[in-house]
């Protein structure tokens, strides 16, 4: 394990979570919030927190996808004791190593953008993003109540982050419907 003492985590981008080991031989089994496994290649180092808090760096040795998620092979994690420590870590990566492509977003950019409908009619700010096997829900903070908006292109129509602003269009009932 390479435990980083003085370390601050402020460079960093959370982009999956381990959910638990695979096998004897320090597979780990991780979700990739990003759904793919481009941001871990990305980046070759990543940087795991433990549920303790404390961070560990390691080099990625492989991925590969996995029923709905990765196996992932890190250098120096090599059974199933070591693996343990990282059960329900987050898997963090350097932001400056990370690569987009026109029409993708890093979930850490549209949190507190402020949705407004086709017509104008402001809605609220996204708090949080709800990762699912599907599609994923914007949760949009409105004064006291939270709507969920399904993160599809159906109702998503556009992403402005020099505007700070997504439009959505919505299906009669919807807004009532997901309303927490």
């Amino acid at each position: 394990m390479n435990n980083i003492e003085k370390f601050s985590p402020a460079g960093l981008l959370l982009v999956g979570k381990v959910i638990r080991p695979h096998g004897l031989k320090g597979l780990l089994l991780v979700l990739a919030y990003a759904g793919s496994d481009t941001s871990f290649w990305d980046a070759v180092v990543l940087f795991l927190k433990s549920v303790s808090g404390k961070y560990h760096k390691y080099v990625i040795a492989s991925v590969k996808p996995h029923k709905n998620g990765f196996l992932m092979k890190l250098e120096g994690l090599n059974s199933i004791e070591a693996a343990e420590v990282f059960r329900d870590a987050g898997i963090y990566v350097q932001k400056d190593t990370l690569t987009r492509k026109s029409g993708q977003w890093f979930f850490h950019e549209l949190i507190g953008l402020k949705v407004y409908l086709v017509n104008g009619e402001y809605l609220g700010n996204i708090s949080q993003i709800i990762f699912t096997g599907s599609h994923d829900l914007y949760v949009v903070k409105r004064k006291t109540k939270e709507i969920f908006i399904p993160a599809t292109y159906e109702v998503v129509k556009k992403i402005d982050l020099e505007k700070g602003e997504i439009i959505v269009s919505v299906m009669d009932g919807l807004l009532d419907l997901n309303e927490v």
